[in-house]
């Protein structure tokens, strides 16, 4: 009984001398990414999960991907918004699938920190949906804070491409491009990456492609990386979560 005495007490010790940082980090790292067709066609495997392994270790991350082409941010709010509507598409549906990866995902585990990366808008901005994509954007994060049980998430953006600025959605998208720095600008623990060099250059069927909606092998890639990079940055800053912003 004495040896277990002291046994117990060597393991409070430990803790005790442990600093908060280090017991504040225990679990694994979540990483949710979702959006459309640009990150439908990321291959998270070979271009994102690797660099947040070779950080953190293979043991110690979990991640999640669902992604589908061509929709609007309202498939993945769980309430109609008004102004952010196609009556031709459903509402919340895609948020419910992913919160079904998330949930198999993570059942049973502690998760040390959550971070949402998201690639979406392209559909939004082509059908003049600008106006109420901002307060679309924060519900989305606010929902996945509430249902995940998590006050703090990180979130990193891919911000629209240049594609749409010549066609005649042109104010609609670069209204959305703005609307997503400025999200990820404005609050701790957000993030945005740049995504206009990644659509020149082979495509995935082998074309040549200039200014294209979608990205190049090689682009993709790079956005994969450029994901997990800021990912990374977010999670290790001193207090990186996502908080709301505060209120005027």
């Amino acid at each position: 009984m004495r040896a277990l005495h002291f046994f117990g007490l060597a393991i409070l010790l430990i803790w005790l001398a442990t600093p908060p940082q280090a017991l504040a980090v225990q679990g694994q790292h979540l990483f949710i990414l979702s959006g459309q067709s640009n990150m439908a066609w990321l291959d998270a495997d070979a271009f994102f999960t690797p660099l947040v392994a070779a950080e953190f270790g293979r043991d110690r991350i979990l991640v999640v991907k669902d992604a589908q082409g061509g929709q609007p941010i309202q498939r993945w709010l769980v309430a109609p918004q008004k102004g952010i509507g196609d009556p031709g598409k459903q509402v919340g549906d895609l948020y419910q699938r992913l919160l079904r990866k998330v949930g198999r995902a993570t059942h049973g585990k502690h998760l040390a920190s959550v971070t949402f990366v998201w690639m979406q808008g392209e559909n939004d901005a082509r059908f003049g949906r600008s106006a109420a994509y901002g307060p679309a954007l924060g519900t989305l994060v606010t929902q996945l804070q509430r249902d995940l049980g998590q006050p703090q998430i990180n979130v990193v953006i891919g911000r629209l491409s240049d594609y749409g600025l010549a066609r005649r959605s042109a104010a609609h998208w670069q209204r959305i491009r703005e609307i997503q720095v400025q999200f990820a600008e404005s609050r701790p623990g957000a993030a945005w990456v740049d995504t206009d060099d990644l659509n020149d250059g082979l495509n995935r069927d082998g074309r040549q492609v200039a200014n294209d909606l979608h990205y190049s092998t090689t682009g993709y890639r790079v956005l994969g990386e450029r994901f997990a990079k800021r990912a990374i940055e977010l999670i290790r800053r001193e207090g990186g979560g996502f908080r709301p912003a505060a209120q005027p």
